[in-house]
């Protein structure tokens, strides 16, 4: 087990936090998501327009109603794709030769969407409109190529991106102009330029999720194109009848099952609104609070500065669905913090990203991938809330242990009486500013809806940030007044809103197409089928090999089964964020965790858990990288220490699908007691044999045994806690005895 300090790393006491500018470029190096232009001049005000008007149309319609389905979603899909081309760079290859292959590709499938519109299409249409067709995929395919005479790099829009952009809107605007027609007068009966339009949205869907996120999911868009066109040239259990270009422009553009599916109709309500309210309640002052009360709560205590970010990033990731963006912002403050006590840049690094990444499962916001969970599942949001609590808390658990061992062992001391803010003085700045959160926190729990709860508290944010101005005159001087969202700062924030969800909205448009494929081949049956398959065999010659019947076949499958679709997460999340993550698994992976009789509901918990994981995991960490580039750290070795960190994430999931009471489903007491006590002896046998600490030094057999047995808490079988747990517990007993013996005193 590592030593920080011991690997060639010291503690820098004189780092400064950086400049807003330097975290401003951090977040867009390592956040896709947040890569805006810095527009200038009648663009700037052009863009600030539409995303104002984007952002007041959501809040209208969260408060007073939303449009019908399809056209709700249809006018969110217009504004976002005609944003997108303006407000995203194009990205230059990293690596030149394989960016050039990369985009070869994408413009030889462009082709190919183009050609087989052409010839489905062909006797309909003038050779005009298919010369035009050429040429349209033709220019999306020169899009592709990273070649820097195309411009549209930097700030400013090249050439291409004004009618990319002017398309991107028009494949939606097209059915909110026709809806009627399309949807209600010719329903099942599609004309031509129909088809057309769903050509256009194909290509400028890839486009979009390819210049918003990277390669990673618009090739799986791309490929599940592919397997649903080419179905019977495919081998064996792959192959299915194969689809044409019209029977898949009718699927994925002209229903509800692609584009416009489930995955953008939980973008175009819960989550833009609980995006915006996240920006504005940050600009409101809310993240100062978040800092305040973490600082009150834990940074008297050993180690204070990385408890005070564990604890204020676990606050901050209940308004904040970025943990790049939740690493950069509070890991400003945190990083620097840590550092100055005595934590190598790694170590801080590492903790920042970790406990960042905990917001995403953190009640009661989460992030963006619950609301989804909560609309693909059935199951009322404020249940999602109940359900999150447990393993939420053993995540932060685990990582404040590690904390406070690691802590320990440099002799670290709380930080001192005069840096830390009397609860008095915090609340009578900041008590206006929890108003917002307390309300929809509530009216969730009311079961109140999720966009309607966020409507109330985007309006009281704003009417709450003003109290200061307000109350002012009568005596009220202490209250924050630095934060009140001024009309230029409303706007701002409303823009920044809008931006925000640019790319969450171009991602599951492209997930859309695996979805819409999925329902068509059935593709999600068949790679659960394999999965189910794989594990049945392991499991099997596993339980061959093991001698005296230690292992019976059903729970080796389950266990082997888990670790297969746990990795396929992790190599899923790589590079994506956990929203589209969780439904791509959630459509193919989720189905072979059914098969074992596990409850619907924690089967989609552990992919959700192993989604967020990714931000962790190298090789793309891309949470630990960013806290990197604030510590100065080598970025790979600060994500497989936040990876580390991050072990109670990593183990949760298979406590609860082994005891189904840590999330409240058939609750057995019983149950729920053994699997608390068993969790938590886990997570401490784990954390100070990673540590190699717990009150004294731990030798390498006691930390391997620790280890062991920390692993096998993770299973329910009765017989295994017990004996796990007392070689557990006898270890720690055994090394505190001895500190009390032999104070442990830190080298300097």
């Amino acid at each position: 087990m590592n030593t920080e300090r011991t690997q060639g790393e010291q503690p820098t006491h004189g780092t400064t936090q950086m400049h807003q500018e330097d975290l401003d470029n951090l977040i867009k190096e390592y956040d896709n998501e947040s890569n805006f232009r810095d527009l200038r001049g009648g663009l700037k005000h052009f863009v600030t327009l539409v995303c104002v008007s984007l952002s007041v149309f959501h809040i209208y319609t969260a408060g007073f109603g939303l449009l019908n389905e399809v056209s709700h979603r249809t006018v969110h899909m217009t504004m976002i794709m005609g944003l997108l081309f303006l407000v995203f760079p194009r990205k230059a290859a990293k690596r030149p030769k394989v960016g050039i292959a990369l985009g070869l590709m994408y413009g030889l499938f462009y082709l190919l969407i183009a050609h087989q519109l052409v010839s489905a299409l062909g006797s309909n249409l003038s050779w005009v409109i298919n010369a035009g067709i050429y040429l349209f995929a033709g220019m999306m395919a020169l899009s592709a190529l990273p070649l820097s005479f195309l411009g549209g790099r930097g700030n400013k829009p090249g050439w291409l991106d004004w009618p990319l952009a002017i398309l991107g809107a028009g494949f939606s605007g097209y059915l909110v102009y026709f809806f009627d027609e399309i949807f209600i007068i010719n329903v099942g009966f599609p004309q031509t330029m129909d088809y057309l339009m769903g050509g256009v949205a194909i290509l400028m869907v890839i486009e979009g999720a390819r210049r918003t996120m990277g390669e990673s999911l618009s090739i799986i868009g791309v490929l599940a194109l592919l397997y649903a066109m080419f179905g019977p040239q495919l081998p064996g259990v792959l192959a299915h009848r194969g689809y044409d270009i019209i029977r898949l422009v009718e699927h994925l553009y002209l229903g509800t099952e692609g584009i416009y599916g489930i995955a953008i109709g939980v973008v175009a309500t819960y989550v833009f609104h609980f995006v915006l309210f996240g920006v504005l309640a940050q600009a409101s002052g809310l993240g100062q609070l978040f800092i305040e009360l973490a600082t009150l709560l834990a940074g008297r205590y050993a180690g204070g500065p990385a408890k005070v970010s564990v604890v204020s990033s676990g606050f901050f990731g209940m308004i904040s669905g970025s943990p790049v963006a939740n690493t950069v912002t509070t890991g400003a403050f945190t990083i620097p913090m840590m550092q100055r006590y005595g934590f190598s840049g790694r170590f801080a690094a590492a903790t920042e990203a970790a406990a960042s990444c905990g917001g995403q499962i953190t009640p009661p916001i989460m992030g963006a991938s619950a609301f989804v969970m909560s609309e693909m599942l059935g199951v009322p949001y404020n249940e999602l809330i109940l359900i999150a609590i447990i393993p939420a808390a053993f995540h932060y658990l685990a990582t404040l242990c590690m904390v406070h061992f690691e802590a320990r062992r440099l002799g670290l001391e709380g930080m001192p009486a005069e840096d830390i803010p009397r609860f008095r003085d915090v609340m009578a700045r900041h008590w206006h500013q929890t108003i917002p959160l307390i309300v929809m926190v509530t009216l969730l729990l009311m079961q109140f809806t999720p966009f309607l709860a966020a409507f109330w508290g985007i309006i009281l944010t704003v009417l709450c940030s003003y109290i200061p101005l307000l109350l002012k005159p009568v005596g009220f001087t202490k209250l924050d007044s630095e934060s009140v969202l001024t009309p230029s700062r409303l706007i701002f924030s409303l823009e920044e809103g809008a931006k925000q969800s640019i790319a969450i909205t171009a991602a599951c448009a492209c997930v859309g197409f695996l979805l819409g494929v999925t329902t068509l081949t059935g593709l999600g049956f068949k790679f659960s089928g394999a999965i189910v398959g794989l594990a049945t065999d392991f499991g099997t010659w596993l339980t061959m090999i093991v001698p005296f019947g230690l292992l019976d076949q059903a729970s080796t499958t389950l266990f082997v089964a888990l670790i297969l679709v746990s990795l396929a997460c992790i190599l899923m999340g790589a590079g994506i964020p956990t929203t589209p993550t969780y439904i791509i698994l959630a459509s193919i992976v989720a189905p072979a965790l059914d098969e074992f009789g596990i409850a619907l509901l924690a089967c989609h918990f552990f992919i959700f858990y192993y989604g967020v994981l990714a931000d962790v995991t190298p090789p793309v960490a891309l949470a630990a990288y960013a806290g990197a580039g604030i510590s100065g750290s080598d970025p790979m070795r600060t994500g497989t220490t936040a990876f580390r960190l991050s072990m109670g994430k990593a183990l949760v999931p298979f406590m609860f699908i082994y005891a189904p009471s840590l999330l409240f489903l058939d609750f057995d007491a019983q149950e729920f007691a053994l699997a608390m006590i068993s969790g938590i002896l886990c997570i401490l046998a784990l954390s100070a044999a990673y540590i190699g600490f717990f009150c004294a030094p731990l030798q390498k057999a006691e930390k391997a045994l620790l280890t062991i047995a920390g692993l096998a808490l993770v299973g329910s079988l009765p017989w295994l806690v017990l004996l796990a747990g007392s070689v557990v517990v006898a270890i720690l007993l055994r090394n505190y005895r001895q500190s009390r013996v032999q104070p442990y005193v830190a080298a300097n």
